[in-house]
């Protein structure tokens, strides 16, 4: 449900939710990001196991604490680029909905309860809250607006999630794990650059970095991570290939649902419409069959074949 009420800058009529300021201020919907710590656990057929379980869900915990703090000092430092963003500017820092001081006080309690649920999991795991929170902040208030580098350092908020799961279980990390990650986290931050361009342009004041890409360096940058991404996935999957139920290899049959998956997406990348891939990731209903499949190809690899001990 939403309730009409005037944007304290212009006196426009907008549409705000019911739901909390506060809440809303920690961006829940891209919580789902945070689902990454899952799957080191999955790849290494353990995640069922109760105190893995337990520990991964913590993780998860932690992150969306630590990652809201995040989202929280971005739209305090962006509070004025915010406001000539369509969207961006109905957030409830800069509509004027959560004060400045109070946004502070809400990322200084998140913050203090993820890295506590962090470091009572796993000293490893407390170590990579404060490396991604470091990174997020050094990003935020340096780097922002270096092209390159700004891709790199978003992405590293993916990769981070990704090996948050295994070092809160304790869990090894192949090279080719670590590989589709980073290439994966490229893949969507570049494609999530180049659809902000097609839909905003690059002078829209929305985020200064724009103004120095091109549309083919950003298209160039998503479809070369994608090529990288895929091809590493594939070599994980024949080295951990394994004749499980039916004396079949599902590792390499799942590459079929992967690629499927990856070319999906780039529709929307190409389109201009993954601006905000958590977005993507719940409105494509065929992106999340090809997912599921994928995801039931994995876990009869996994659960099914040779016992793992890593990615």
């Amino acid at each position: 449900m939403v309730v009409q009420s005037a944007e304290p800058e212009s006196g426009t009529a907008v549409r705000r939710s019911r739901v909390p300021a506060a809440v809303r201020a920690l961006r829940p919907r891209q919580w789902i990001k945070n689902v990454l710590v899952l799957t080191v656990p999955l790849a290494a057929g353990v995640l069922f196991r109760p105190a893995v379980l337990l520990d991964s869900a913590l993780a998860f915990v932690a992150f969306c604490l630590i990652s809201g703090c995040v989202y929280l000092i971005n739209d305090i430092r962006d509070i004025e680029e915010d406001r000539l963003h369509p969207k961006k500017r109905l957030r409830p820092i800069p509509a004027g909905e959560l004060r400045i001081s109070a946004a502070w006080v809400l990322a200084g309690i998140v913050g203090v309860a993820g890295f506590a649920i962090g470091f009572a999991t796993s000293v490893e795991l407390g170590i990579t809250l404060a490396v991604y929170l470091g990174l997020q902040i050094i990003y935020s208030t340096f780097l922002k607006h270096q092209p390159v580098i700004d891709l790199a350092m978003v992405s590293s908020g993916f990769l981070l999630r990704a090996v948050a799961g295994g070092v809160a279980n304790d869990l090894a990390l192949s090279q080719w794990f670590l590989l589709v990650a980073s290439f994966g986290s490229l893949f969507m931050v570049a494609g999530k650059r180049y659809s902000e361009m097609l839909s905003l342009g690059a002078e829209a004041g929305t985020r200064r970095s724009l103004a120095r890409y091109s549309e083919s360096y950003l298209r160039f940058a998503w479809m070369l991570a994608a090529a990288m991404v895929l091809i590493s996935y594939s070599l994980w999957a024949f080295e951990n290939l394994s004749r499980g139920a039916f004396g079949i290899g599902w590792t390499a049959i799942s590459i079929a649902p992967f690629t499927l998956g990856l070319l999906r997406y780039a529709m929307d990348v190409d389109a201009g419409n993954a601006g905000e891939p958590e977005d993507v990731v719940l409105r494509d209903r065929v992106l999340q069959i090809f997912g599921l499949i994928w995801l039931v190809l994995i876990a009869v690899a996994v659960f099914t074949g040779r016992q793992q001990t890593g990615a």
